[in-house]
């Protein structure tokens, strides 16, 4: 039997976050979290871009212009959509996270969504490093991981000298 894994060891790897503005208390929070996760897995700075959207909804666009470039091993997405009074919180977050989806099937590069998805600002904030751990760190590891793996999986493809 053959198992495949990603490993996180990031070094080599070129990875851009983009990161939504709207709601910046938390997704400045959410950012710190993937850059020093992915700097302390072996990313560096030079292999490191960050871009900035208005707000969660316009994620995934930027998201997919960036995967599309050829120039990332992996991409993460960062933002926060915080529950109110309409039904605005379901249309963003749904929407986004479909667009999210629909970027990582078609992407050549590893995809992650960080997009925290939460009834109040405290709970937000909790997720963004508060205490219950960062997502943005989350989703940057997991960045590293399906980068890694991606590459053994195209290793498959290659096609089989016959002597």
């Amino acid at each position: 039997m053959n198992v495949y894994e990603g490993s996180l060891v990031a070094t080599g790897l070129k990875v851009a976050v983009v990161v939504a503005r709207f709601n910046a208390l938390v997704t400045e929070q959410l950012l710190s979290g993937a850059l020093d996760a992915l700097r302390r897995h072996g990313v560096k700075d030079a292999d490191l871009d960050v871009f900035r959207c208005p707000g969660t909804f316009e994620l995934p666009p930027v998201l997919r212009r960036v995967a599309r470039s050829g120039r990332y091993d992996a991409v993460v997405a960062l933002g926060a959509v915080i529950r109110g009074g309409t039904p605005h919180f379901e249309y963003v977050a749904g929407e986004a996270t479909k667009g999210i989806g629909l970027v990582s099937m078609e992407a050549d590069c590893a995809v992650t969504m960080g997009v925290l998805t939460c009834d109040t600002m405290e709970q937000a904030l909790e997720r963004a490093g508060v205490k219950a751990g960062n997502k943005g760190a989350e989703a940057a590891v997991a960045a590293i991981e399906q980068a890694n793996v991606l590459r053994e999986a195209a290793k498959l493809a290659a096609p089989r000298r016959r002597d």
